[in-house]
């Protein structure tokens, strides 16, 4: 069986998120663990590890429409279009 690329994914100390802190050839999940535990908290300097083979990361590289959120931000929405409408329709009456 050939080495995979395994991806390894720390956090410093807990509460913080987790950050990419390498990558290396494995031939197996239990190498690859015990690999990441010595090279990345032998000495405690991680309170958490992830260590994922790169064939189990998703890439998202094209961020279409579906994933817009103007109207979240204030600037999203034009209030004086909104304040116009309304003053329209208490002049009108309805």
């Amino acid at each position: 069986m050939p080495d995979r690329i395994y991806e390894v994914f720390r956090m410093e100390r807990k509460g913080q998120p987790l950050q990419h802190a390498g990558s290396f050839h494995a031939p197996d999940d239990r190498f690859a663990e015990a690999y990441a535990r010595e090279f990345y908290a032998r000495r405690h300097e991680s309170a958490a590890l992830w260590v994922v083979p790169r064939s189990a990361v998703t890439t998202i590289e094209d961020f279409g429409d579906e994933l817009d959120t103007s109207y979240r931000r204030v600037d999203g929405y034009s209030l004086k279009v909104r304040l116009r409408e309304a003053r329209r329709r208490v002049a009108e009456g309805g």
